[in-house]
Order: C-alpha cells, then structure tokens, then sequence
C-alpha cells in the first residue's frame, strides 16, 4: 500500500461522536510516551499530521485521519502514566474501551510497545483483555533504532515469551523505527492484507 493522502479528519472524546462507520478503521494505542505520533507521522509521510510531545499523555480525543479517501487511521488517547488527574485517566480508559468494543467498522488495532523496556504488566493486561474481547489486533514494537540488533531480538523475544504463557497462538508482530525509518512497509502490507480478507 502507498499512502498518497493523509488529512485530519476530526476529534472525539468519546465513541459516539465519532465520523460514521462508513470506511473500515485501523486504530493505533499504547502506553503514553511509547512513540504513537511518531509512528503514524512515519507511516503516513506527513511530518506534523499526528502532534508529537516530550510529555506524556498530550493526546485526550479520539483523532480520525482519512487516508486515501478510503479508509480512517485512529490515534488513541494513550494509557498508563499520564500527568492528569486520576478521573481523567479513569475517563480516557472508559472511552478507550468503548471505543474498542463498540466500534463496528474496526480491522485491527495496533498496540504499541516500548522495546527497549522489560514487559510491562499494564501492556500484558490490556492485550490479554482484547484477545478475551475478541478485539482484532497486532503488536508494534517502536523505537527500535536504540538498541542493537543482538539486545532488539533478545527484548522482542522476551516479551513474546511472556505473552506466550497466556496465549497460544501468538497475535501477529511487527519491529519498528522511526527513526531509521524500519517496519513501516510492514505495517501497510499488513493493512494490505485485512483490505483483502474483507473483500473475499
């Protein structure tokens, strides 16, 4: 897939207000600070269409971007540790997880994972209760320009591990960098693949 357009569509802090489930939906997530605007950005070509931040926690909507006039791209409020008071946090996950149960026209949901840090339990929990939600999503593990290549492999596999003692078939996965400008034809091969499964 190439994307030749990108546009801000519109926000929502709730699923009720978003755009009609007209075109199918491809989501991004993760903890705050895992390098979600970064990503999207990289993945789009489009320098500034996701706002990126040095604070955590900065995206509170649920931000549609059309892409090609054909399908939306969904930047979700992140989870996890965010400056805000705890009945903002408390609202941002009860929109979240509205967002993920209630949204027909939904593909798959990219969760975002820092590969540079252990596992951590609130990534483990939010994957596991989508999976027992039947919520289609693959993994992303971001800013893997840090480590190298020995300690990259060592800390992916690590977390699959992990995740492989609750599941037993492992959710599809992806490595990437924005700054090294890796994984992003992954990603779009893969959304690739999703148009061509609903078209059969």
């Amino acid at each position: 897939m190439e994307i030749k357009q990108a546009k801000y569509l519109m926000s929502s802090p709730t699923v009720k207000g978003c755009p009609a489930p007209d075109k199918p939906e491809f989501a991004f997530v993760g903890r705050s600070n895992v390098g979600k605007s970064s990503l999207i950005n990289f993945l789009t070509g489009r320098k500034s269409l996701a706002l990126t931040s040095v604070s955590p926690g900065k995206t509170k909507n649920i931000n549609h971007f059309i892409i090609n006039d054909a399908w939306y791209l969904v930047d979700l409020p992140g989870y996890g540790f965010a400056k805000v008071s705890k009945t903002t946090r408390d609202d941002w996950q009860k929109n979240l997880s509205e967002y993920l149960m209630q949204r027909t026209n939904l593909l798959n949901v990219f969760a975002l994972i820092d590969v540079n840090i252990p596992p951590q339990q609130i990534d483990l929990e939010f994957i596991n209760w989508m999976g027992e939600n039947k919520i289609p999503f693959s993994i992303v593990f971001t800013k893997a320009d840090k480590p190298n290549i020995q300690q990259l492999n060592n800390n992916v596999q690590k977390f699959l591990d992990t995740l492989s003692q609750t599941w037993q078939v492992l959710p599809p996965h992806f490595v990437t960098s924005s700054t090294r400008k890796a994984g992003k034809e992954d990603i779009l091969d893969y959304i690739d693949s999703c148009f061509e499964q609903i078209s059969e």
